[in-house]
């Protein structure tokens, strides 16, 4: 009796061996990406920012320095420069070198640094401030989103009066329904000076995280960062 020839794509076999194989594969592939994911998230020593090497995730003592966030025309998206721009093989990468006072200082140590930006992390989380606002895409979408609070263009026109933008943010948080600039009021969370000036910290540091460019377009759409415009 002649033998059936059997169709590779119904044989139970072939099917088993290559969810076997797939399976496999997909566990290597995720390994290997939860290691690069670590590395990636690894926070960088202030002796990366002295060598101007890049880290997704700086040092502390970026808040010693500008930040910005420029078109890099290679990535197709902005990304944040922290002490000045340089141009090279056409891309846009941060040059260290530019410094700026933060409430009257250009030289926090790492240890003073860090210290200031988790007094801020944990004041974000003791007021709750992610029931209304979003961080690096996880919280609310009530408030507006805080990922580059710090880039925000409201600043640089209320620093003249506050005598640096730094002191208008902590002003703003100290008192929020007194500068409302959306309808959506913030209420008044009886934030402390220190408090406020880490929160300012915090969102400082934040604005210096690669984000791959999240989020889009920040501050360039009108009315989308001061209702009052």
């Amino acid at each position: 009796m002649e033998k059936k020839k059997v169709s590779v794509w119904t044989s139970n076999r072939f099917w088993r061996r290559s969810a076997a194989w797939v399976t496999g594969v997909s566990a290597i592939l995720l390994i290997l990406l939860t290691f690069d994911s670590l590395a990636q998230m690894k926070m960088g020593t202030e002796e990366d920012i002295k060598n101007k090497v890049d880290k997704r995730v700086p040092s502390p003592v970026v808040i010693n320095y500008t930040i910005d966030y420029l078109l890099d025309p290679y990535r197709g998206h902005e990304v944040p420069i922290i002490g000045g721009a340089v141009k090279k093989d056409g891309r846009v990468k941060s040059a260290y070198e530019q410094k700026e006072k933060f409430f009257g200082r250009d030289d926090y140590s790492e240890e003073e640094a860090r210290a200031l930006i988790h007094l801020g992390k944990l004041t974000i989380q003791a007021k709750n401030c992610m029931d209304c606002h979003t961080l690096l895409g996880n919280g609310a979408y009530y408030a507006p989103d805080l990922t580059k609070a710090w880039l925000d263009p409201t600043w640089n026109t209320l620093a003249p009066a506050y005598n640096g933008k730094e002191y208008a943010m902590v002003e703003f948080l100290k008192n929020p329904p007194q500068m409302a600039m959306h309808e959506r009021k913030m209420p008044n969370l009886g934030i402390t000076d220190e408090e406020a000036k880490g929160v300012v910290a915090y969102l400082k540091f934040m604005s210096a995280i690669d984000t791959n460019g999240f989020p889009r377009n920040f501050g360039k759409i009108k009315g989308a960062v001061d209702a009052r415009k």
